[in-house]
């Protein structure tokens, strides 16, 4: 028998050996020299694992990595003052046993990003060969017509940076961080992993994968979902929902030809992404309740990384580069503040719709463009919508995404101008102004100034400024209930699409939830 620990606070020197973390974990758990080793080269009385790392940058002249690790006993310990051993209890998650309703055909999951992806991935371990319906390509022709689009204005509208395998987070920076407590984040965390992402991301404060990198780990993904029996259908979009008598009976799906065919199930996953406007109308006009989702609206801004390194380092070199998180309330009541920022990365234009025109951040794994982004965005209140249909957001989106494709000359550049010209609006400022509403204009200039403060340089004349970013996060809530089900008994609304997620670690952990619960209605199909 084996008894766990876990000591918080350990902190060291940045690029301390090995030798050194194990001889800070000894003293703070009030060893002897080699009591202790890893999981590899364990010591007299056990072993540790290192559980979170993260950087303490708050004194700039002594910079600290700081762990947090599980150290394994082979006998038991007392909590004292000469040690900080705090008994770990493992929450595990419950296990979900298979429900006994009968499904009728295979669960069809509708979207194959984050969300879709982990719903497939689940119900494939569980036998159930989930049939994956992804209105975009596959990754190899996705990121082909990326670059066209990037490099000739030729759009696709439905094999593009936000539609496609991987959903729009392939092409960001692959932010892991997520501000939700749930058991579900481990998981996805080691599911990419194993996937071939670096696993250092399991214990980092602020993982990343990197765009070149997840591009890698969602075919890994892919493949291991269609060896456990689940089907991927890409350029095929669910076009209507035959509802009967409340429950669902089946799905029409477009597919690559244009040919359209049914599909006779009792479940569909909505995890449709922030992004599929058709299929909102469509679910609108199925009749599921739906209610209208306050969102944001911004601009990119870009700054050299080695001025954020140094605001946010000093001079200390050895570090990854460096992030920020700010925040401001304008005095018109709008919050303004940071989004997806992205070290070392660059900004991307970004369309779904022909004439239509947002802008996203986005960087490889190892961030070494040498330039810093990120959205700097304002509240947009449902209260600013044109109308009170359900979708109006999405009417407010597009009219803001034409003025950004019109503005930057019609051929898919988003406005650019310096910081001066957009805090005054001269020059090649005026385009980048009028593809935003006032009142963000507004509040987003009285906050450079104080976001100048806290990050030495950011308000510089020179910065870089790039309408308009829109997509931030879904417009509208599909509602369900604590089942995660639709009205609509077989319809689960799940992930960012659906307004129950902002991010990728959170619509993954949305679309394991959402199989759950079907695993726990439903016995596979077959059986």
């Amino acid at each position: 028998m084996t008894y766990k620990y876990r000591i918080n606070e350990i902190r060291t020197d940045i690029g301390a050996s090995q030798e050194e973390i194990t001889a800070g974990v000894e003293k703070k758990a009030g060893f002897r020299r080699g009591d202790l080793g890893t999981i590899q080269s364990p010591g007299r009385l056990g072993y540790y694992e290192i559980r979170r790392k993260s950087i303490d940058a708050r004194k700039k002249e002594n910079i600290r990595i700081v762990y947090t690790v599980d150290v394994v006993l082979k006998h038991q310990v007392r909590k004292s003052r000469k040690n900080s051993l705090r008994p770990l209890e493992e929450k595990k998650l419950p296990a979900v046993v298979p429900g006994e309703d009968e499904m009728t055909g295979r669960p069809v999951i509708a979207g194959f990003g984050p969300c879709g992806i982990f719903c497939a991935l689940r119900l494939a371990q569980e036998g159930y060969r989930p049939i994956v319906l992804e209105r975009g390509s596959s990754m190899e022709k996705r990121v082909k017509d990326v670059s066209a689009f990037h490099s000739h204005g030729k759009l696709d509208p439905e094999s593009n940076v936000l539609f496609g395998e991987g959903g729009a987070g392939t092409f960001s920076d692959g932010k892991l961080t997520s501000g939700i407590s749930d058991g579900h984040v481990s998981r996805v965390l080691e599911t990419f992993a194993r996937a071939g992402a670096d696993p250092e991301i399991t214990i980092l404060h602020k993982p990343h994968i990197g765009t070149d990198v997840l591009r890698r780990v969602v075919v890994n993904l892919r493949k291991e979902i269609q060896s456990l029996g689940g089907e991927i259908r890409f350029d095929s979009r669910v076009t209507d929902l035959d509802i009967e008598d409340g429950k669902l009976a089946g799905v029409e799906v477009t597919g690559p030809d244009g040919e359209t065919y049914y599909i006779r199930t009792s479940v569909l996953v909505l995890a449709i992404g922030h992004s599929a406007r058709d299929t909102f109308r469509l679910v609108r006009d199925k009749g599921l309740p739906m209610e209208q989702k306050p969102f944001s609206i911004g601009v990119r801004m870009e700054h050299p990384q080695e001025m954020i390194d140094r605001a946010q380092y000093g001079d200390e070199k050895r570090l990854p580069p460096a992030d920020y998180k700010l925040s401001y309330k304008a005095s018109n009541g709008r919050g303004v503040y940071s989004f997806c920022m992205c070290p070392g990365g660059q900004v991307i234009p970004c369309a779904s719709e022909p004439g239509r025109l947002c802008v996203n951040g986005m960087s490889n794994s190892r961030r070494d463009s040498g330039t810093a982004n990120s959205g700097i965005l304002c509240d947009v209140k449902t209260q600013d919508f044109p109308s009170d249909d359900v979708l109006a957001g999405v009417e407010f989106q597009r009219r803001y995404e034409e003025l950004c494709f019109r503005n930057g000359g019609s051929d898919y550049r988003p406005p650019r101008s310096s910081m001066k010209e957009f805090m005054t609006g001269d020059g090649a400022g005026a385009p980048v102004v009028d593809s935003l509403p006032g009142f963000a204009v507004d509040a987003i200039r009285e906050a450079v100034p104080f976001f100048g403060k806290k990050i030495k340089g950011f308000d510089r004349d020179d910065a870089v400024v790039t309408a308009v970013e829109t997509r931030s996060s879904s417009p509208v809530r599909i509602l369900r209930d604590r089942e995660m089900e639709s009205a609509v008994s077989g319809i689960y609304p799940a992930g960012e699409g659906a307004g129950y997620a902002g991010g990728i670690t959170s619509a993954a952990c949305d679309g394991l939830k959402a199989a759950e619960k079907i695993i726990s209605r439903f016995r596979a199909p077959g059986e």
